[in-house]
Parts: structure tokens; sequence; C-alpha cells
């Protein structure tokens, strides 16, 4: 484990508040990803928001669903993350498929990290993992990378997107960079669960127009959940969500460096 990692279980305990930006591709790829964990800050008090960069209009798998899969998945994902206690979902409605880092997308990101001001920013990983290429669909690795860039240098300079400062969106610095989905090499931290699994799968589930078969979706991702808790070292039976974290702005950091 991480010193100095922010600890769901110990979000009640502060102080001041808690705040949690969480991005995701695709409507469904937090509530695979780290919605255990959101669902735990959530129940400590945090202030947990969602942001989706695409619409998700390639997916789905009824051609009937074509002419609404969009407004079909948006209320999906209310719905899922209204399950784990999430205050707002963002959409930034991009076309599924066609996501990429580029500087209109590191603008929406850092827009939204200054306007939320979070303590921990959430973010799919940016490296392909070949174990699974699955898990890297490029828009995945668009989100990771957007955020990522968007988080240093730009959230935090005055002088990126000076429009944004203009319209009273002033430079922020985000402590902490979770990245979910990440390869196996890349992860540092896990997660303890196992008492948010059912509210987890509770969110999975809402997500009907992309997993016809929910049965099955549940056991794979049980069998995953369990799978990292034992990789973690945890008792058997636990679950658990892996993560890359790094500490963006920590107490010793010095701008820049």
């Amino acid at each position: 484990m991480l010193r100095g990692v922010p600890d769901p279980a110990l979000v009640a305990e502060r102080d001041e508040p808690f705040t949690v930006l969480a991005f995701g591709a695709h409507p469904d790829d937090l509530d695979f990803g780290a919605a255990g964990t959101l669902a735990a800050w959530a129940a400590g008090g945090a202030d947990v928001h969602y942001a989706v960069m695409t619409d998700g209009d390639a997916g789905g798998f009824d051609p009937a669903h074509r002419g609404e899969i969009v407004a079909m998945r948006r209320d999906e994902q209310r719905a899922a993350a209204s399950r784990v206690g999430v205050r707002e979902v963002h959409f930034l409605g991009y076309r599924d498929g066609f996501l990429e880092p580029s500087h209109e997308v590191q603008r929406d990101v850092v827009r939204l990290i200054r306007l939320v001001r979070p303590d921990v920013v959430l973010a799919m990983h940016p490296e392909r993992n070949w174990k699974s290429l699955q898990m890297s669909h490029p828009d995945h690795l668009a989100c990771g990378e957007a955020v990522t860039r968007g988080i240093y240098p730009a959230a935090e300079n005055p002088y990126a997107f000076p429009e944004l400062e203009e319209a009273g969106l002033a430079s922020y610095r985000v402590p902490w960079l979770w990245l979910y989905g990440a390869p196996e090499e890349r992860v540092n931290h896990a997660v303890d669960i196992t008492a948010q699994v059912e509210a987890k799968l509770e969110a999975i589930r809402v997500h009907l127009s992309q997993h016809p078969d929910i049965a099955a979706t549940e056991r794979y991702v049980r069998a995953r959940l369990e799978a990292t808790a034992a990789s973690a070292g945890m008792a058997p039976g636990a679950s658990a969500e892996a993560f890359h974290v790094v500490a963006v702005n920590a107490p010793e950091t010095i701008a820049g460096f």
C-alpha cells in the first residue's frame, strides 16, 4: 500500500470536504472500473462526480435502439451513478470511438477540474494492456491521456486556456490521480470493496443496453474482484479494485518537478 493514499474508509474523519472527479470514456466504464471505491467514498460523505467523455453512441446490441441509444445510455449512467451515491454526472458528448487527447478534450477536462476542484481525480489508464486488449479500447487510452495531460500542467497553469481563467475558473493543483484499468505491472494500490460489491453490481446491472447476459457479466466481475483481492494479500473471500495511484501534488512537490 502507498503511504498517504486517501483511504475511502477515513473520508468521514476529515474536517474539510473531500471531493472526487471520476472520468470514464463511455457510460458504464466507471461502474466496471471503480464504482466500489467511489461508493465507499460517497458513503463516507465525499462529494463524488462522474464525467463521461463520449455518448456511447456506438454501443449496444439491438438495431432497434440506434435512434435512441445516446439518451438510453445517459439515462442508464445517471441511474447507475445514483446507486453508488454520485452527486452529479457530467457528459462531455464526444463521439464513441473517436475520442482523442486533443486540446479541445483537454480544455474540457481542465474546465471540469477547475470547476469541481477535486482532492482525487480518477481516469482510465493511458497505457495499453497487452494481456487484455479489450481493456485498452482506444477511447479508454485517450481518456487516460487527456486527463493526465489536463492535470499537468494545464489545470494548474493560469496561462493555459486563459479563457477559463477569464471565465472565473482559477487554476488548481490536483493532489492525487488514480488510474483504473491499469496493466498489472503498474498497479500499486488496491481498495477492499467487499462491503460495496452489491452496490457496484447493482450499478452495472442498470446498463442493460450493453450487457444482455447480465448473469455472466456478474460472474465475471465477481471473479475479477476476488482475484484482485487475493493478489493484494487480502483475506479469502474479499473483493478489491486495483489502481495505479500517482501523487501529483504531494506536500513535498515543487512546481515543475
